[in-house]
């Protein structure tokens, strides 16, 4: 199944970015809602994706194929299980400018990246209270 997503990754990619470079468009990606807990690497082959939708999925990492898309500006991964973020991928992806993990149960290291760590806008659900003794 995964061999099949990623040929249809890929197909997709070939039909966008023919349409794109032969007019000035960029391209938002919507995949919320699919049960998802991973991407396929041929996502990286998507040069002019811009937005990328999935929320309400079940990622539990930080799909790390999305580092290596180089126009991609918005993350959208609220509503996942990502625990892990990383940071130093993250922070290379020199057209990112939002990235959005509100719930999801990111560690407490995450919530420290702050300007100028991270170049780009960072969305967290607030903290929960612990809880008095």
């Amino acid at each position: 199944m995964q061999k099949k997503m990623g040929e249809a990754v890929a197909r997709v990619a070939r039909k966008v970015n023919d349409t794109v470079e032969n007019k000035t468009d960029s391209l938002e990606l919507n995949l919320a809602g699919n049960y998802l807990h991973r991407l396929p690497e041929e996502v990286t082959s998507l040069l002019h994706l811009r937005a990328i939708n999935l929320s309400r999925n079940r990622f539990r990492r930080f799909p790390e194929p999305l580092a290596a898309v180089a126009a991609l500006e918005t993350i959208d991964l609220e509503e996942n299980e990502i625990a892990e973020v990383p940071v130093e991928k993250l922070a290379s992806m020199a057209s990112l400018r939002s990235l959005n993990l509100r719930a999801n149960p990111v560690g407490p290291e995450v919530r420290l990246l702050v300007r100028p760590l991270v170049p780009f806008d960072l969305l967290l659900s607030p903290e929960e209270p612990v809880p008095k003794a």
